[in-house]
C-alpha cells in the first residue's frame, strides 16, 4: 500500500499546483475542524500522517484500523480542507527502514 500512495503523491501535488482555484471551489470542502469531526464520527478515522504539499498546502491521511477506510485531505493556507481521495482496505505498515550503509 505504501508504494501505491507514494506513487500517487507527485500527481496529487501537481494537480493541486495546476488547479488551485478549482480545489478551493470543490463541493467536497469545509473547515478543517468539521472535516476531522465527520471523519471521526462517521467512519472512525483518525489522522495517520501529515505532510507539506504544493503551494504550502497540508496533506493528511486519515484512516480507521477497525473499518479499513481511509481518506486523503488537503488543507489550503486559508484553512479550507478538501477531500481528495478515499477508499477501503487501509493497512498500517511498520516496515523497517532499508540499510543504506555501504559497509554493511
Amino acid at each position: 500500500m505504501k508504494p501505491t500512495f507514494l506513487a500517487l503523491f507527485p500527481g496529487l501535488a501537481l494537480g493541486l499546483a495546476l488547479g488551485g482555484s478549482a480545489f478551493a471551489q470543490s463541493a467536497n470542502c469545509a473547515p478543517h475542524d468539521l472535516i476531522v469531526e465527520r471523519l471521526a464520527s462517521g467512519y472512525g478515522e483518525s489522522r495517520q500522517s501529515i505532510a507539506l504539499g504544493a503551494n504550502n498546502t497540508v496533506v493528511e491521511v486519515f484512516a480507521s484500523a477497525d473499518s479499513g477506510t481511509w481518506t486523503i485531505t488537503v488543507t489550503a493556507p486559508g484553512g479550507l480542507t478538501c477531500l481528495v481521495a478515499s477508499g477501503q482496505a487501509y493497512e498500517y505498515l511498520a516496515e523497517a527502514l532499508p540499510n543504506t550503509d555501504p559497509g554493511a
